[in-house]
C-alpha cells in the first residue's frame, strides 16, 4: 500500500532556530548547540518536551521524527525518555525515526541505539561519516540492537555516493532528503528512483534554489515536492516520510501543517483514482 497519511510525520528539527529567535543567525550550529542546552536539564524538561509535543499535535500531526536536539543520546537518561514517553503517550503522537549524527565512534553509535531501544524506536536516519569509515563496526552495533540506519545525503553529489557508502548491508539504507538532492543540483525525483530499493525514510523538504539551502514553503522551491509524492507512490512505497521546514527566520509551524494538509490530500486523490 502507497505511502499511508499516519505515516506523515514532523522533523522537530523544523524548530532548531527557535531557542535563539528566529532571525537571529543563519548557521546550524549556534542553534543546535542552543537546542541541546535548552533541552538536557532535567528539570526542566518535561514541560518543555510537553510544550513542543503540544504545538506538533496542534498542527495536525500524528507522529514525529524526534531530532537528537531535543532527546540526545549524548545526554538523555533514564528520567528525560521516561517523562518524553509519557509526553509522546499523552499526546497521542508516534515517533517514526530518530533524527541526527549518531556520533563518530562505535561507542557512539552504541549510544545512539540504546536511546532508540528505550523509545521503542528501530529507525535513525541523519548524516553519518562513520558509516564510510567504519561501515562494518556500525552494522554490527545496529544489529545488535535491532535498529536501522537510513543516511541522510547531504555533502553527496549522487545517489551512486549514498550507494557506495552504505554498501550492501541490511541494517543501513537510504534517507533521501529532496532539499539536499536540490541544493546539490541533483534532481529529488530521479534519486527516489535511483535510491528506490534502499529507501528506509524520505525527507520532503523544499528549498528555494540550487546552490542554497534555505528552506520554504513546499511547492514554493526547486524541489519538486510534489513530483517526488508521486515518484514515492508509483514506487509503492510504505515508509515513513517526514514534512521538513527548519527555517530560520520564521516559526515554520503554519507552513508545516499546510504542507501537511497538501500531502494528505495528494495521497488520498491517488488512492481514490487507483480505485477507481
Amino acid at each position: 500500500m502507497a505511502v499511508p497519511s499516519a505515516a506523515v510525520s514532523f522533523m522537530t528539527a523544523n524548530y532548531v532556530a527557535r531557542e535563539l529567535g528566529y532571525g537571529a543567525a543563519d548557521e546550524w550550529g549556534p542553534f543546535d548547540a542552543a537546542t541541546n542546552a535548552a533541552f538536557q536539564p532535567i528539570g526542566t524538561f518535561p514541560e518543555r518536551f510537553d510544550a513542543l509535543l503540544a504545538e506538533i499535535a496542534g498542527a495536525g500531526f500524528d507522529a514525529i521524527d524526534l531530532w537528537f536536539g531535543h532527546l540526545n543520546w549524548r545526554w538523555s537518561t533514564d528520567d528525560h525518555v521516561a517523562a518524553a514517553r509519557e509526553s509522546l503517550d499523552r499526546r497521542n503522537l508516534r515517533v517514526a525515526s530518530l533524527a541526527g549524527s549518531i556520533g563518530s565512534t562505535t561507542a557512539e553509535v552504541e549510544a545512539a541505539c540504546r536511546l532508540a531501544n528505550a523509545l521503542g524506536v528501530d529507525l535513525i536516519a541523519g548524516p553519518a561519516g562513520i558509516v564510510r569509515t567504519d561501515r562494518a563496526e556500525v552494522t554490527a552495533v545496529l544489529g545488535a540492537y535491532g535498529v536501522r540506519f537510513g543516511l541522510e545525503n547531504h555533502p553527496e553529489r549522487t545517489p551512486s555516493e549514498v550507494l557506495e557508502a552504505i554498501g550492501d548491508a541490511d541494517a543501513l539504507g537510504a534517507a533521501v532528503d529532496t532539499g539536499w538532492w536540490a541544493t546539490q543540483g541533483y534532481d529529488p525525483v530521479a534519486a527516489i528512483h535511483e535510491l528506490s530499493d534502499r529507501l528506509l525514510h524520505v525527507h520532503l523538504k523544499d528549498v528555494e534554489e540550487p546552490g542554497t539551502h534555505v528552506t520554504c514553503m513546499h511547492g514554493e522551491g526547486c524541489a519538486k515536492i510534489f513530483d517526488c509524492v508521486d515518484a514515492l507512490l508509483s514506487l509503492g512505497y510504505s515508509g515513513p516520510v517526514s514534512i521538513e521546514h527548519h527555517s530560520f527566520d520564521r516559526d515554520p509551524t503554519a507552513e508545516c501543517a499546510r504542507a501537511l494538509v497538501l500531502i494528505r490530500e495528494q495521497l488520498s486523490t491517488t488512492r481514490a483514482g487507483h480505485r477507481a
